[in-house]
């Protein structure tokens, strides 16, 4: 059976014990979602990359523990980059940019362009604890028991904080969506 077939809990398994092979499959399959979840979070290209490069490294020196009793490995891999990134933003106490070539392809009209950063920049204002649950469940369509796992909380504190969020994001977008109908 090749590595890319193996089941996530096979792949961290034979990863610890020092298959390379399966360390390459695991960090293929997850390293993209880590790395979004980290830029939606962090709204930096350079903090992203290195959460998600701390990741992997933190399975091949054994700094991240994997308990399988707490949740697939998915959910586990995006904690430990949930904790990163947060790391840096308390030690950091900013947000920075989203990087402007998110925007899309270079010919997009100027309104969505403006219509794309006051959304990115609406998504970055929010506080920690809304704007992880936006990312996840909006951005990357995790479910809630997956982002539940992922925080350590019950699905119906995930439901919460995402209706409230959305609240938020609405409430902050309200006077572009107006601006630009005018």
């Amino acid at each position: 059976m090749q590595a890319e077939e193996l089941s996530d809990e096979t792949l961290l398994r034979r990863a610890l014990e020092g298959s390379e092979g399966c360390f390459a499959a695991l960090y293929r399959r997850h390293q993209g979602r880590i790395y979004r979840f980290a830029l939606a979070m962090s709204g930096s290209a350079t903090v992203a990359e290195e959460a998600t490069q701390e990741v992997f490294l933190g399975l091949l020196n054994g700094e991240c523990k994997y308990d399988p009793s707490r949740g697939r490995p998915a959910g586990f891999l995006l904690g430990v980059a949930r904790n990163l990134v947060l790391r840096h933003l308390s030690r950091s106490g900013r947000y920075a940019e989203m990087p402007e070539d998110l925007a899309g392809e270079a010919g997009e009209d100027i309104s969505r362009r403006e219509t794309i950063e006051a959304v990115r920049q609406a998504v970055l204002s929010l506080p920690e604890n809304y704007r992880e649950v936006v990312v996840m469940c909006d951005l990357e369509e995790m479910d809630y028991a997956g982002a539940a796992e992922v925080l350590q909380c019950p699905v119906g504190t995930i439901r919460s904080r995402l209706h409230r969020a959305r609240d938020l994001l609405g409430r902050k977008l309200a006077p572009a969506a107006r601006s630009s109908r005018a």
